[in-house]
Parts: structure tokens; sequence; C-alpha cells
């Protein structure tokens, strides 16, 4: 398992995003290199985990849950062959783009080592949203995105550092639920009937995940 490529992406103004300034940072391009990953600070204050990567709407991503995001590379070479067109690393707005590592199976809470220093924990899966649709120019996008069920991860940075393209990743901790990041996804879009499992990993869920779960089971019952 390894980091394949790293990906930043700086503001550019487009037509097709509700952040305020019509900015978006979405095309992340992969940069050589290593590059220092901290914790941002929370959601709505911080922005990305990525020292040099551009987060335009904190409104709705950033912060210490969703610090970075990362997809498979086998995630993207099945979408290239459904969609009959090449899709570059960085093209989902990832950070991480990984081999060999199964993200979307990947439990809450997971933790990965990445090079000799950094630590990063897995919280919940990425939303589709009108933006991501666009920018791939794809009709119907969040649509069949959802409907594939994987989503990729957003994580946490445990312990700071610096990594770069080629490092190696490591699973330093698993825990014992099964709450994966595509059974999150599923409860949070689809399956809202699935949202009781995912108290399951308790606070390593994102704490929007978990207010959902717990209102759901507080209305509905387990």
């Amino acid at each position: 398992m390894q980091l394949l490529s790293l990906n930043v992406g700086r503001a550019r103004a487009v037509p097709y995003t509700d952040q305020p300034e019509g900015l978006t940072a979405i095309d992340k391009r992969p940069v050589d290199g290593s590059v220092r990953v901290a914790p941002p600070g929370p959601k709505g204050v911080g922005a990305s985990g990525l020292a040099g990567d551009t987060v335009c709407d904190t409104r709705h991503h950033g912060g210490d849950d969703q610090a970075v995001y990362a997809v498979a590379r086998e995630d993207l070479d099945a979408w290239e062959r459904e969609l009959g067109r090449t899709l570059p690393n960085g093209v989902f707005g990832e950070n991480l783009t990984t081999e060999g590592l199964d993200v979307s199976g990947a439990r809450t809470g997971e933790r990965w080592r990445i090079g000799p220093e950094v630590v990063l924990e897995v919280t919940c899966g990425r939303i589709p949203c009108r933006t991501f649709q666009e920018h791939l120019g794809e009709k119907g996008w969040v649509r069949r995105f959802t409907q594939q069920g994987a989503p990729g991860a957003y994580l946490r940075v445990i312990e700071p550092g610096e990594i770069r393209s080629g490092d190696r990743i490591e699973i330093a901790h698993r825990p014992d639920h099964d709450v994966t990041v595509a059974l999150q996804f599923r409860a949070t879009t689809l399956e809202r009937e699935l949202l009781p499992r995912l108290l399951a990993a308790a606070e390593a869920l994102h704490p929007e995940s978990l207010a959902t779960a717990r209102k759901y089971v507080a209305t509905y019952g387990v």
C-alpha cells in the first residue's frame, strides 16, 4: 500500500458553485516533494490539513474532521472504464490518491501511518455535490456517484508531519466494529435505516454523522 499521488488545489472562479465568491479548489493537481500535514482547526474556521492546499467553502469542506480526502486509484480506474475517459490523479478533488488500499472499505476510526511521521484517522465518506458534478462534466454524476457507494474517505490528523508521493501506507490501527466508510455513506444517503449501526463507531465518527445517527435512533428506535 502506498501514496501514489499527493495533490493540492488552488482557488479559481467558476460559474457552477454556490460558494459566496464563486470560487472552488476542487481541481487538485499532483505535487513533487514533501508537504506538511497538520490539523487545520474546527470546521467553518479551519481549511485543509495540507500546506499549500486551498479549501474555498469552509461551510461544507475542511476542518479537523475533514482535513484530508483520500481516493483509491483502483476506484478511479473503475470509473475510467465506466465513463470511457481518462481520470488523472486528483480529479475527484482528493489530496491522496492511494494504491493497494481499500479506501471505501476502511473502518471509521481506522488509522493509517503514511511515511515515517504522519498518522491519519478515517472519519467518513465524501458526499457529492453540484460543484463535483460540474467539475467532471458528467450529467447525473451526483446520483451515479451515490449509487456506486465508493465515496473515498475523509481523515483527521492524529500525528502531524510531512508526506510525499511514494510513501508507504500502513494500517496502524483497525477498530473491531464493522462500520466502514461505505456503510456510513449508504446510511447517510440512500439507506437511512442503517443509521443505528453507525453508533458502534461512537466518537470516531464524523460529529455530523454521529449526531444524525443519534437523532434517528431517538426518533425511530434501533
